[in-house]
C-alpha cells in the first residue's frame, strides 16, 4: 500500500497574512535590545550629526542592529544589511528600513568606542533583569 503524504500549497501559504509581531516571541532578544536601546542616553551619537546634509539613518536603529548582530554572531555589515530583508528579528529591529552595508560599516567605525560602552551597559541591564 502506497503511503500518503501531506502536501503543501505554496501559493496558498504565500498569501498568508502575518506580521513580524506574529513571528517574534514576546521574550525574543531582538525585542529586549530594542527596549534597552530606547532607554539609553544616545546624545553622544546625535551630537556627531550636523544639521546639514541628507537625512541620516536614526542612530538607535543602527545601534540596535549592531548589538543584535554581535549578540547572535553576525559581524559582516553586508550580512546585517541582507538580514534586514530576510531575517525576522533583524526586520523587527530595522522597522522596515534597510541600512546599506556601507552605512553600517561607517557607523561602526565612527562610533566604535561608544558602541563598546553601550554594549557593556546592555550586558549590565540584562544581568540585572536576569
Amino acid at each position: 500500500m502506497a503511503r500518503k503524504f501531506k502536501t503543501i500549497d505554496h501559493e496558498q501559504s504565500g498569501r498568508q497574512t502575518l506580521t513580524i509581531d506574529d513571528c517574534l516571541p514576546a521574550d525574543h532578544l531582538a525585542r529586549f535590545i530594542v527596549s534597552i536601546v530606547k532607554m539609553l542616553d544616545l546624545s553622544m551619537f546625535y551630537a556627531y550629526y550636523a544639521a546639514i546634509g541628507g537625512e541620516p539613518m536614526d542612530p538607535p536603529v543602527l545601534l540596535a542592529l549592531l548589538l543584535y548582530a554581535y549578540a547572535t554572531g553576525v559581524f559582516s555589515s553586508r550580512k546585517i544589511e541582507k538580514a534586514t530583508y530576510e531575517v525576522i528579528p533583524f526586520r523587527f529591529i530595522a522597522g522596515g528600513l534597510h541600512p546599506d552595508h556601507s552605512t553600517l560599516a561607517w557607523f561602526r567605525k565612527q562610533f566604535l568606542a561608544e558602541i563598546k560602552l553601550v554594549f557593556v551597559q546592555v550586558l549590565v541591564v540584562a544581568q540585572e533583569l536576569g
